[in-house]
């Protein structure tokens, strides 16, 4: 017998439409109990810890969430499935995966149809999610996001479409597994990383995306208590000159900056010597984390603070997208 931790969330795949047809939140989540497909070889348990839209997520909620998973993991569970609103479903992985040193496996499912569409793929998503937690094969493989039958890593995979069944993507890795009749079957392997039992979370850390034209005063609006700030920067790394003065600022107040693209694919790197460039990033003080994306990256920063990383040793831990 494989005993599983369901621990819902909320988001759409607890929700149903009300009396005016508006999809809202459920007094009563349209999942539980809905686990007849699974036969008698896997024991679920169901817990509701929040009933949130994902929107509403917060990293002190994500770390509740990871304390919980350690607690479970500690008691003997063989593996937990974690429901939850896409909105912010990949940060909430990606922190988990950061977050916990969990061999059993943990993997995280949502919904982008209610319970009363047409075509509702939460059920379905919840059952596959819960044939992977069961699967010997899930073990050590860090946090994994399971949606529409493929199996992703946190730490790459991504909100592609707004409403689409499909909208779950991990860009320039693609899947490293599929969800089939007979269970989990994995076709790729992501390296080991380091894990960071955090037990608080720092807060004002800031994500801002680069444009043409863009100045100093964003930077210069962040508030005095700012920790942290991602940049989504241009191309492989690029900024506009015109955002130095107030990057400097920053920096000589000892902010950490950290810099990814806005572009879906590839990574930040410096290769142009020109103003602003991102090889010449080093000249003041920033730092890239290569692979992932701002959202990603702004969790990735938090947990790295909050585990009281700084100087090289923060830049190392955030630059590698492997670790």
């Amino acid at each position: 017998m494989t005993d599983i931790l369901v621990l819902h969330t909320g988001g759409t795949i607890s929700m149903t439409a009300n009396a005016a047809g508006d999809v809202a939140p459920s007094a009563e989540n349209p999942l539980m109990g809905q686990t007849d497909q699974l036969g008698t070889d896997v024991n679920v348990t169901a817990e509701e810890i929040f009933n949130l839209p994902s929107p509403h997520m917060t990293p002190a909620r994500m770390l509740e969430l990871a304390q919980r998973i350690r607690r479970a993991e500690a008691d003997g569970i063989d593996g937990v499935v974690v429901t939850h609103g896409t909105d912010t479903l990949e940060e909430t992985a990606y922190f988990l995966d950061l977050t916990l040193d969990s061999t059993v496996p943990v993997v995280v499912t949502g919904a982008m149809r209610s319970s009363n569409e047409i075509g509702s793929d939460g059920l379905y998503n919840f059952i596959t999610a819960i044939r992977t937690a069961a699967s010997p094969e899930s073990r050590n493989k860090g946090c994994l996001v399971v949606m529409n039958d493929e199996i992703h890593t946190a730490r790459f995979v991504t909100k592609t479409h707004t409403t689409n069944v499909a909208t779950f993507r991990t860009p320039t890795f693609g899947p490293i597994g599929l969800v089939t009749k007979d269970g989990a079957r994995f076709f790729q392997e992501l390296i080991n990383q380091e894990s960071c039992l955090i037990d608080a979370v720092v807060p004002n850390v800031f994500l801002l995306k680069a444009y043409a034209g863009m100045d100093s005063d964003l930077f210069d609006a962040l508030p005095d208590n700012t920790n942290g700030l991602v940049i989504e920067a241009l191309g492989a790394g690029n900024l506009p000159p015109a955002t130095l003065p107030g990057l400097q600022r920053l920096i000589d107040r000892g902010v950490p900056i950290v810099l990814v693209s806005r572009c879906f694919n590839g990574v930040a790197e410096g290769f142009y010597d020109y103003e602003a460039a991102a090889w010449s990033s080093k000249r003041w003080a920033s730092f890239f984390c290569q692979g992932l994306n701002g959202q990603k990256a702004r969790i990735k920063l938090i947990v790295g603070l909050s585990d009281g990383k700084s100087g090289a040793e923060l830049k190392k831990y955030v630059n590698n997208a492997i670790s």
